[in-house]
């Protein structure tokens, strides 16, 4: 990471540092590593190396600190860190996250309040369950013949496992009875499982959560013709006769702005703050902002039956842990919900003093809904309202359709049918969460097959009509998935990253942008 004065000129900008921007910069570094990069964050550096899981931070007071210092303009307010705090109506943001302070609904729509993002090295990776489940049925992009081989490289990045948990009291139990209860009448791919988990254990038996630490890899920490600029604000993506030229920076420690030539840019922001950007920028196709996607979400919790204290193990401060499963019930056409079951070590909702809780036979249940894809709901950008950060505001459209409210209502019922299955239900029903609490947003920067005025991109993630420009992030997904969109995201980085590399290889002198940036 560096703080001196930004670079004149480089061939690639990479605007954000998450998952997928750092995508970008090892799948560069990997494949055309005499090209130099330049990486640029909005927000501080929290952890170490830079992009670590704060969930790494073994000091309660240190990893406190660098979830208050990702939350941007949002740092000081008070945050929720459960589900049983969620469910109280208030409007809070998890840590390590901020709410929008306005312009997150409008009269007569669901809007998304408790739509959150994060402002810091490594983005949302940096806070994240680490969940990366593939997409199935029409989650998946029919026109990427490559999608499955791109999949299996986002594994490799992410260092996706499913085994962090094996050991896990009780969890071959819980997937024995979601199993019974699901599995039948489902092709292999679909049936219950262990939660692929973006997380590897150490020789000490102390587990690791990935972050966009991982996904740069010591090939890019290593690249010396790479460089991440931490509190640096990307204003606005310069082009040039309609190609992306370079970026203008402004230093959140100096004020100042500086102007970066480069011969692509790369837009690796969230969903949406990368269609901000580009509105700022003058770049506004048709689709940008727009079928904004948030997955509705149902949780409920129930204890197993018939389980003894001895085999559970010592409770770990009430959440997910070392000693904790997560289970996966994966999303299918017929039942259009993802299930992420979790193993608690203490009970989300209160229980009798006398009544203690065997570590391992709490399980949280969530289910994620797909949605019905509408071009209306969108994010919209007011010219004459700035931001914190000086950025057209954003205002959030958003409504919940029909089709939305039956398959919520379908998710309330196969959720019940779940927690009866593997225990005794601690709610009294299921419980949906405010709109925004997936933090799932996608579909805003869409990618699509061709230029029909209904995507953003094309299938390498290249702005259409603006040669140079590519975005990246769960914004560029065009599909209605249910599962969590890390992994699915990663892989179209991947995909994007590689016509980069490829087309780096035909000449093109640095001067000609450096000429373009100065007029």
């Amino acid at each position: 990471m560096s703080h001196n004065r930004y670079p004149a000129a480089v061939d690639v900008a990479i605007v954000g540092s998450g998952p997928t921007a750092s995508a970008y910069a090892r799948i560069l570094s990997e494949e055309a590593p005499g090209v130099t990069i330049a990486m640029f964050e909005v927000g501080p550096t929290v952890s170490n190396p830079p992009g670590a899981h704060v969930k790494n931070i073994e000091d309660p007071e240190r990893r406190s600190h660098a979830q208050r210092a990702s939350e941007g303009p949002g740092a000081g307010s008070q945050t929720v860190n459960s589900p049983g705090a969620v469910k109280s109506g208030d409007r809070l943001a998890r840590p390590g996250t901020f709410l929008l302070p306005d312009g997150y609904a409008f009269p007569d729509e669901d809007g998304l309040p408790v739509g959150a993002m994060s402002s810091n090295v490594g983005g949302m990776a940096a806070h994240w369950t680490a969940a990366c489940p593939r997409p199935g049925g029409r989650e998946r992009i029919a026109f990427l013949p490559d999608l499955e081989h791109l999949l299996d490289e986002a594994d490799r990045l992410l260092g996706v496992t499913s085994h962090a948990f094996d050991g896990a009291p009780f969890s071959n139990l819980v997937r024995e009875r979601l199993a019974s209860a699901v599995d039948e009448g489902r092709g292999p791919a679909f049936r219950v499982k262990p939660m692929p988990l973006a997380v590897h254990r150490r020789e000490d038996g102390c587990l690791v959560w990935s972050g966009a630490d991982v996904v740069l890899g010591d090939v890019t920490r290593a690249n010396p013709r790479f460089e991440l600029f931490d509190e640096s604000l990307v204003t606005r993506v310069v082009l040039d006769d309609g190609r992306a030229v370079g970026v203008e920076v402004k230093s959140r420690r100096t004020g100042e702005i500086h102007p970066v030539a480069a011969r692509y840019v790369v837009v690796g922001a969230d969903a949406l703050r990368t269609p901000q950007l580009l509105w700022a920028s003058g770049i506004r196709p048709d689709a940008l902002g727009r079928y904004l996607n948030d997955q509705a979400q149902v949780v409920f919790a129930s204890r197993l039956r018939d389980v003894k204290a001895e085999d559970g193990q010592m409770a770990a401060n009430g959440a997910l842990s070392q000693q904790s499963g997560v289970a996966w019930v994966p999303y299918t056409d017929e039942m259009p919900f993802h299930g992420q079951i979790m193993q608690l070590d203490a009970s989300p909702v209160p229980l009798a003093e006398d009544d203690p809780v065997i570590p391992g036979s709490i399980v949280g249940l969530g289910l994620f809904c797909a949605k019905d894809l509408q071009r209306e709901d969108r994010v919209a950008f007011d010219d004459d309202t700035l931001d914190a950060y000086g950025m057209p505001a954003m205002r959030i459209h958003y409504r919940l359709t029909d089709r939305d409210h039956e398959v919520l209502e379908r998710a309330k019922q196969e959720i019940v049918r779940l927690g009866n299955a593997v225990g005794e239900p601690l709610d009294e029903s299921p419980f949906i969460l405010p709109p925004g609490a997936s933090l799932h947003y996608q579909g805003t920067a869409r990618m699509g097959a061709t230029d029909d005025g209904e995507s953003v991109c094309s299938p390498d993630g290249q702005v259409w009509q603006v040669p140079g420009l590519f975005v990246a992030g769960n914004g560029v997904i065009p599909t209605s998935t249910a599962c969590n969109p890390t992994l699915t995201a990663v892989a179209l980085a991947v995909r994007g990253a590689r016509k980069i590399a490829e087309e780096l290889s035909t000449p093109l002198l640095m001067s000609e942008s450096d000429n373009r940036m100065s007029k």
